[in-house]
């Protein structure tokens, strides 16, 4: 088998099995580990998986622009806002990551909710410009140019002295094995840290980003209370996530 064609046939039990073992590819294929863990590299500088120890997992989709971002999935990302949004109580402390997804979830609060809401999104701190009762408080730090959020020491520190009732994670991909990863260092460890300062956590994601991983890790999948995805993604594909103990809603 010439190379392409069996990293085309790594690709295909990737997207089959949802990950990749060295070893069974080896014996699989008939090549060496060292072929197979080459293929894996060459695959991954091209985006197309994640490698993680003793094989690899699905990549996360590229991340375009903020702007770009803002308008895909748009009819999509508002009906799974609707419905996280509803998991905001009265008088609670609410802290929302960035993200195109978590602006909507603030423009689908009730003009009467009274709460607090604490995010280090300069997009979601404008959505809620004019919410009459609502306090919002943005967290300071350096600006992320892809994500208009703050995202430095500064940033953390806020987090840390927070309490919050609720977080609305900003998900750039999760994975019943490798949990809630992200593409940006300095991301991981502000979301390690709004997990911790939170007593219940929503992660918020197209089906796209279910499945697949990204470089950096943040959490276990089991530090999620709840996960909102599309209609579309199967009980076949969310039985994992619900066995960690995730409560899913589908919309």
């Amino acid at each position: 088998m010439l190379s392409e064609e069996r990293r085309r046939w790594i690709l295909a039990t990737l997207e089959r099995d949802g990950k990749v073992v060295v070893s069974d590819l080896s014996r699989a294929l008939e090549v060496s580990e060292d072929t197979i863990r080459r293929d894996l590299r060459e695959l991954a500088a091209e985006g197309r998986v994640q490698r993680v120890h003793g094989g690899a997992l699905p990549a996360a989709p590229l991340s375009p622009s903020y702007a770009v971002r803002a308008t895909q999935g748009a009819s999509t990302k508002v009906m799974l806002a609707r419905a996280a949004a509803s998991l905001v109580r009265p008088g609670t402390v609410v802290l929302v990551d960035g993200g195109t997804t978590n602006v909507e979830i603030v423009r689908q609060l009730p003009p009467d909710l009274v709460a607090t809401v604490v995010t280090n999104s300069l997009p979601v701190a404008l959505a809620l410009a004019d919410h009459a009762r609502l306090e919002v408080i943005l967290l300071g730090g350096r600006v992320g140019k892809l994500s208009l959020a703050t995202v430095d020491i500064v940033t953390v520190e806020g987090v840390r002295a927070l309490r919050a009732d609720l977080c609305f994670l900003g998900v750039c991909s999760v994975h019943p094995e490798a949990g809630v990863t992200t593409s940006e260092y300095s991301e991981a460890h502000l979301k390690r840290a709004m997990i911790s300062s939170s007593a219940e956590v929503v992660a918020v994601a197209l089906g796209e980003k279910l499945g697949t991983a990204a470089p950096h890790g943040v959490a276990p999948l089991a530090e999620l209370t709840h996960l909102v995805t599309e209609s579309s993604v199967t009980d076949e594909e969310l039985a994992p996530y619900r066995a960690a103990g995730v409560t899913v809603l589908r919309t």
